[in-house]
């Protein structure tokens, strides 16, 4: 009962003294019970040992030898200096947290790098600088009676009336210099020679003397000769708008007549020319060749809807237009160019189109009659030439230039109307996409832009490190994708919706064009994707498997251009830099 009675007392009271009630009065005073536990007595000697041990492993540092460590150490721990022997990784034995150089651990300084400049000049100037480890910030070291003297000026503080009074001395001592030069006896002729150091001395003047004198108000004679050459000049320019070379513009014509017994002119498309399937084929066997050029082809076109003229572009600066449709023969030569013929663009309706020469001129001209209707140019190199598609627009002239600019002219006014400034490298396609609201430019910059018709600037800028310089692009027949030539050997296919993206699962590939701007097209019916290459060869690949589906060996050298007829499904024209246009079925 005790010992219950002692737990009770332990439990309510919080262990204070009770007394036993069960004791009389007259019995022994009260006696206090000690707190007694139930659980059985345990040996603990080897846990205070564990505990101790793990105690003594947190406090001291980790040992960089071991690659294991068993417990979640502190931060001070990890960075904590090693003792003892030398850190194995270190010379000096500091570990690498207490390291901020490479000799060890460097304490900033309190001075600035400015300060000590203003301090280390003073120094050496006056004799004198602020001691920087003084408590106080009045302390100098130095000479203090030139301290006292100066009034602990410094080098970059010098008081306002000392500048003023150091110029003044210095204008005197100038003048007293040019006094004494001019009273020795100078030969004359030393005087007089501009590359004598008599001449500097006595003519040595200020860059801004004589700014402060009147404007000259009349020009002299010579002056205004000059001043109506130049005008003359730039009027003559202007009238032309030409600042590349200029050409006598001649046309030849090659043909029976112009016109026909019913009064049609060559050019006119024959009545019976229409479609023959809607099923392409690939083309087998060599039909024709054209060899007129003496130099390599550059480009050639179709005539637009109709293809019964094929026009080309050479390297000897002329451009010829070819019968496909009757005879095979040279019709006309256009001669404007006094070098290479870059590009050529057909308007709508073909009776006119476009050159860019590398003499710097765009020329613009009459298909049938072979004159020049206007001349376009801003002085540098026009890599290709396009006329906005749409019908109501055939007057608006867009150019890609080697000074990495888009050139707009309105041929009815022969200005430019705006100017497309983006790109890093020289412009060398134009292709009109999303109904002709849009188009795609490529660059030598790798990098595609595409612009809003009109608006100087770009909706979209595509350029991965991956992508290459892509000389050439033609649109699918359906208008959903354009493909691009990539100068790493392959063709790229690209939306042409709002986001522009990259068709990762059709790409074309097997032709060799590192090098070379090859052109790239398609099918009428978007089957089949054609292009050439730089052995000469055109490869033909299915739109759908992208696989190859035949090669055809064209030309010697480089096969530069292809073309697939509007109309005649089978049959494609190719040409080379070997001067020939081959034309296939």
């Amino acid at each position: 009962m005790d010992l219950l009675q002692s737990y009770k007392g332990d439990d309510e009271l919080d262990g204070r003294e009770v007394q036993n009630p069960i004791s009389s009065p007259d019995s022994s005073p009260p006696r206090l019970l000690p707190a007694k536990s139930a659980a059985p007595k345990v040996d603990d000697t080897m846990l205070a040992l564990t505990v101790a041990q793990a105690n003594q492993t947190i406090s001291k540092p980790i040992d960089p030898v071991h690659h294991v460590v068993a417990f979640n150490p502190k931060y001070d721990q990890l960075w904590a200096p090693i003792y003892g022997p030398a850190h194995p990784y270190a010379k000096d034995g500091i570990a690498q947290g207490m390291r901020n150089h490479k000799l060890g651990f460097v304490e900033d300084a309190a001075i600035d790098s400015f300060v000590f400049d203003e301090q280390y000049n003073t120094f050496h100037k006056y004799g004198y600088a602020a001691d920087p480890s003084a408590s106080e910030g009045n302390n100098y070291v130095g000479d203090l009676d030139a301290l006292k003297k100066n009034d602990g000026i410094s080098v970059y503080n010098i008081p306002q009336h000392e500048q003023k009074r150091r110029k003044i001395e210095k204008k005197k001592e100038t003048e007293e210099n040019e006094g004494e030069n001019e009273d020795m006896d100078v030969d004359r002729v030393e005087i007089d020679n501009p590359a004598s150091d008599a001449w500097l001395l006595k003519n040595r003047k200020s860059p801004w003397a004589g700014k402060k004198e009147g404007l000259q108000t009349e020009l002299t004679e010579e002056q205004k000769k000059y001043a109506e050459e130049y005008a003359k000049k730039k009027e003559e320019k202007g009238a032309g708008g030409e600042k590349g070379e200029i050409v006598a513009d001649k046309s030849t014509f090659h043909g029976k007549e112009e016109r026909d017994y019913q009064g049609r002119s060559w050019i006119a498309p024959p009545k019976d020319a229409k479609a023959t399937n809607d099923h392409c084929y690939i083309p087998k066997r060599l039909v024709h060749t054209w060899s007129g050029h003496t130099k390599g082809v550059s480009a050639i076109r179709f005539f637009p809807k109709y293809g019964h003229l094929i026009l080309s572009a050479g390297m000897d600066t002329k451009v010829k237009i070819w019968d496909v449709f009757n005879s095979g023969k040279c019709m006309r030569t256009y001669m404007g160019h006094s070098k290479a013929v870059r590009d050529i663009s057909f308007c709508n309706d073909g009776t006119k189109f476009l050159t860019a020469g590398y003499d710097k001129n765009i020329k613009y001209w009459d298909t049938e009659t072979g004159q020049v209707i206007s001349t376009f140019s801003t002085g540098k190199i026009p890599y290709v030439v396009k006329l906005n598609p749409d019908d109501d627009k055939q007057n608006i002239l867009l150019a890609g230039m080697s000074d990495k600019k888009i050139v707009q002219w309105d041929m009815n006014t022969g200005q430019i109307t705006q100017e497309y400034d983006q790109h890093l490298g020289a412009v060398n396609t134009i292709t009109f996409v999303d109904n002709n609201r849009r188009f795609v430019t490529s660059s030598d910059d790798k990098s595609l832009r595409v612009w809003e018709f009109g608006i100087p600037v770009v909706i979209k800028y595509i350029s991965e490190p991956h992508m290459h310089s892509m000389p050439s692009i033609a649109v699918h027949p359906n208008t959903n994708w354009f493909a691009a030539q990539s100068l790493d050997n392959q063709i790229l296919i690209y939306s042409t919706r709002e986001r522009f993206q990259l068709n990762k699962k059709k790409r074309f590939a097997g032709h060799i064009v590192a090098g070379y701007a090859c052109q790239v097209n398609f099918s009428p019916d978007g089957r089949f994707v054609m292009s050439g290459d730089g052995e000469g060869k055109c490869w033909f690949w299915d739109w759908k498997s992208c696989k190859v589906f035949r090669t055809l060996k064209c030309h010697e050298g480089v096969s530069i251009g292809c073309e697939w007829h509007p109309l005649e499904q089978s049959k494609v024209a190719t040409c080379g830099w070997d001067g020939l246009i081959k034309y296939w079925d």
